[in-house]
């Protein structure tokens, strides 16, 4: 079995796609549990009303760097209250983007902050999203450890060594995508070839980054057995034992779900 660990259901959703065939296709896949993921408080009811009607889907609840700015202000209490529903299972995704700059950087920052405290306290996983901005938020991280530890995974990893190699000094996982298997990606995969299988997980991001063979296609939690795959080889493990890590590492790190024998 694998899990995909990060996909925006609420995405294909707006795009015309029965959810129930895309969960049933991913099932079919042997992918046994997803974390749809949210990227606006705002629209956090719809994100979950499809955790709450499939049973092997799970939810995050926070707000995208992106949103930052244009969200209403949410602090670390709400994002805590919201996090009490039995399908919320991590905070975020946040984080900073300096690539797009969708919005300004110390509202980013002070984004990140709340999200952290509400992982913090709540012991559910941060989701951190980083694009151009290694620096700053190690420097966050690491700072924000210092008040006391909080458990989290880098998403989407497409970084540096060096915040990748941080991140898992901080007890972090780091979570690898289609882009691994893209022709281009030579760098990121030598950076993943080194890092440690226990700290590694695997998503979609669907339904954006679909990865070889599915490329040009919308993306969706099925796809990452393709991801996994390509991880599995540049490992030096067979698929199973790489399913069989990346699945024990999600539900050592997003300890509120329930593996698929343990679910009610």
């Amino acid at each position: 079995m694998l899990v995909d660990s990060h996909c925006h259901l609420d995405y294909l959703k707006r795009d015309g796609r029965d959810l129930d065939e895309v969960v049933a296709a991913a099932m079919r896949s042997d992918i046994g549990t997803l974390v749809t993921i949210c990227t606006k408080v705002s629209e956090f009811d719809t994100i979950r009303e499809i955790a709450e009607t499939h049973d092997r889907v799970w939810c995050s609840v926070g707000i995208h760097p992106h949103e930052a700015e244009s969200e209403p202000p949410v602090d670390a209490a709400r994002l805590i209250e919201l996090a009490k529903h039995p399908k919320v299972v991590g905070i975020g995704e946040t984080g900073l983007d300096y690539f797009y700059e969708h919005s300004p950087r110390e509202a980013q920052k002070a984004s990140f902050r709340a999200h952290i405290e509400a992982s913090r306290e709540t012991g559910l996983p941060l989701i951190v999203h980083t694009r151009e901005a290694d620096e700053d938020t190690v420097a966050i991280l690491e700072d924000e450890m210092g008040k006391g530890a909080f458990p989290g995974v880098i998403h989407c990893f497409t970084s540096s060594r060096w915040l990748a190699e941080r991140c898992v000094d901080m007890g972090m996982a780091i979570s690898i995508s289609g882009i691994l298997t893209f022709k281009t990606a030579e760098d990121l995969r030598a950076t993943v070839e080194g890092l440690p299988l226990d700290a590694l997980l695997v998503e979609t991001d669907a339904p954006f980054l679909a990865p070889v063979p599915k490329r040009g296609k919308q993306n969706e939690p099925a796809f990452v057995v393709h991801t996994a795959q390509r991880l599995a080889e540049l490992k030096g493990v067979t698929p199973e034992e790489l399913a069989q890590a990346t699945t024990d590492n999600f539900f050592r790190l997003f300890s509120k779900t329930a593996r698929p024998q343990e679910a009610v």
